[in-house]
């Protein structure tokens, strides 16, 4: 008989932008670092690993990132500034914190694949927009340049979170 592998993060590829480009070439490269730099925080670890809350007195997980950026991927991207007719992910009702409290790690590389599908999706719905091009956030007007910096920050933030989750799942720091 033999066993089914158990499926972890594959390695990812960072690569450096140019930190002298214009701004339409300069935002969507550093979101892309962020992005790879996240899911460099997750490489090598198996569903139950991504799910472990180590930090005592907080719901933080790899996998709860994971489907946290997901969601804000399509929701900044997709819904608010395409205005394409997406449901939200991880929409439960009457629980605000479903993308990082309901897991289930053995649908991790299902939510890893999810998230790479939203970041693709992303991408094309602002592929050849200008970063004047404004959406509704909040109640007010919001330039695209504003949503790129307002999900690369999200990226930034987390990807500290993930240093602190990793390094207490399995001692790996830095990178």
């Amino acid at each position: 008989m033999i066993g089914r592998m158990t499926w972890t993060v594959p390695a990812t590829t960072r690569t450096g932008g140019s930190l002298t480009a214009p701004e339409a070439e300069l935002l969507p490269g550093y979101l892309a670092w962020h992005r790879a730099t996240f899911l460099h925080k997750c490489a090598g670890l198996t569903g139950e690993q991504l799910a472990l809350r180590p930090l005592p007195a907080s719901s933080l997980s790899l996998l709860g990132l994971m489907r946290h950026l997901a969601k804000v991927e399509r929701t900044w991207f997709r819904i608010r500034f395409a205005a394409q007719d997406v449901p939200p992910l991880h929409a439960v009702e009457g629980h605000k914190d479903a993308d990082f409290d309901l897991l289930e790690p053995e649908r991790a590389e299902q939510e890893y694949l999810a998230l790479l599908e939203e970041q693709r999706l992303a991408d094309l719905a602002v592929a050849g927009a200008s970063l004047d091009a404004t959406l509704a956030a909040y109640g007010e007007e919001q330039s695209l340049r504003t949503t790129y910096l307002h999900v690369i920050t999200e990226y930034a933030r987390h990807n500290g979170h993930a240093d602190l989750l990793r390094e207490h799942t399995d001692g790996v720091t830095g990178g």
